[in-house]
């Protein structure tokens, strides 16, 4: 303990939780766990529609061209190098967005520990999500709307991960020690399952152009961009609403973690004192923790450049359309829901650093191989599909581990140094692949700025040595 006086570096937080009784042995009603994981399911209509499939590819076709470039052949030098520029934008835009999250989301997680307000935070941030989706449906074509929508998808990504913060905090009130990693590949899974019932749903009614639905979906909604590509605006909106609903859920049937008086309680600005003490803490008694948040960070800004880059590289590299590009967003999800139930059961038997180190060489071996495709979008299913085999796993197994070593009444405050951590370097993947795209001149290059990442984070994940004990 620290000197009288002085904010303790892990303060005491007195331990009468849910999470407590169940590390005692009680068990968690499954209808709680699921509630808890339908926000998972729910949020795929930000991670699916807005970050991957949809919305960052909307901003990076040839909607937002200059009326000179927009004339111009698809396969025209001048017009291919404008869409690599647009993706370039997108790629900016989620480094600032990087920057804000690591600057501000300890703190909040932090702060949020022992205040009996875990929920309140999380409706709050997820509300912010949902309303910068349904202005996405204001972002028309045409060159001036382009920072526009870059700004709502990087308001979107901040408070999608200061409502994470939240949420990952809560897994140990709907698991114990020796479900954790299930129950969080559970939730991952539910994820990935939310992901394919939604993008069915605007693929058959709204977007169309493949699986023998009509252009525009079944609704027909105007799809060439004069008419403002209506059919991907309204779509987002629908997924604003799918969010909305299925974030109710943990609000209503998880308990709130029961207020506490927190010792030294400071400031926001204090906060960052009572952070860095911390993180001095974890480095004199388990340095191992920070070298896996070290390494984590890295992979997981790998694993959010695949989310992010891989629809926009699907679309312009191997000339997918918005229907073809959902066609296989939901192969992708029914892969990556398959792999995370395997990787969360494997979580509980082998460990997580075995799942998180097998799944990242088949990352890099898969990302790699899209190098070598051609144009042929064949390869570019059976790569792409490796590749999502091995991305829940990742998540789910990096989730479970981190809750496994956080001390009781602290989830809070590491999940919130997690995502810090994870967005300290955010702008390595993002810039890297705006880097590569840009000297090149060719959006197939931005894979090699992802592989390098995931590559790196796999570097520096296998010397971990993280037990799954607690590190009070």
């Amino acid at each position: 303990m620290s000197a009288p006086g002085t904010p303790s570096p892990i303060p005491d937080i007195p331990t009468a939780s849910t999470a407590s009784a169940y590390a005692n042995g009680e068990t968690v009603p499954r209808g709680r766990v699921t509630a808890w994981a339908l926000w998972d399911w729910g949020s795929a209509a930000f991670n699916a529609v807005v970050t991957t499939f949809v919305f960052s590819t909307y901003l990076a076709s040839g909607a937002f061209l200059s009326p000179e470039l927009a004339a111009l052949p698809d396969d025209a030098p001048a017009r291919v190098i404008g869409e690599a520029q647009n993706a370039s934008v997108v790629g900016v835009a989620l480094t600032i967005a990087g920057v804000l999250i690591a600057l501000i989301a300890p703190v909040l997680g932090q702060r949020s520990d022992g205040s009996g307000r875990r929920k309140f935070w999380l409706a709050i941030n997820t509300g912010v999500v949902v309303l910068a989706m349904i202005a996405m449906f204001f972002v028309a074509p045409g060159q001036e709307y382009l920072v526009l929508g870059a700004t709502l998808l990087a308001v979107g990504n901040v408070f999608f991960e200061f409502a994470g913060v939240n949420y990952n905090a809560m897994l140990v009130q709907v698991s114990t020690p020796r479900t954790l990693g299930r129950v969080s590949g559970y939730g991952w899974g539910m994820g990935y399952i939310g992901g394919i019932v939604l993008l069915l749903l605007l693929l058959v009614l709204f977007i169309g152009d493949t699986l023998g639905v009509p252009d525009g979906g079944l609704l027909g909604l105007p799809t060439d961009v004069d008419g403002g590509v209506l059919s991907v605006r309204v779509a987002i909106v629908v997924a604003a609403l799918w969010f909305a609903i299925f974030a109710i859920p943990v609000l209503l049937a998880v308990p709130e973690i029961p207020a506490s008086a927190r010792q030294n309680r400071v400031g926001f600005f204090g906060s960052y004192r009572v952070l860095a003490q911390t993180i001095g803490s974890l480095a004199k008694r388990n340095p191992q923790v920070l070298l896996f948040l070290a390494a984590s960070a890295v992979f997981r800004d790998g694993l959010a450049g695949v989310f992010t880059f891989g629809a926009i590289i699907a679309a312009q590299v191997f000339g997918f359309s918005f229907g073809e590009v959902l066609t296989f967003g939901v192969a992708a999800n029914v892969v990556a829901g398959i792999g995370t139930f395997v990787g969360g059961w494997l979580d509980d038997k082998v460990g997580a650093k075995a799942v998180i180190s097998v799944s990242l060489i088949g990352l890099v071996v898969a990302g790699t191989a899209v190098l070598f495709l051609g144009d042929a979008k064949g390869g570019f299913w059976i790569c792409g599909l490796f590749l999502c085999l091995f991305v829940g796993p990742v998540q789910s197994a990096s989730r479970g581990l981190l809750a496994r070593i956080t001390p009781p009444g602290r989830e809070g405050e590491l999940f919130g140094l997690y995502a810090t951590t994870g967005r300290a370097v955010s702008f390595l993947a993002p810039g890297l692949f705006a880097l590569f795209v840009s000297v090149t001149g060719d959006t197939r290059f931005g894979i090699l700025g992802i592989v390098l990442v995931l590559l790196a984070g796999l570097l520096l994940m296998l010397p971990v040595k993280v037990t799954q004990t607690a590190i009070d």
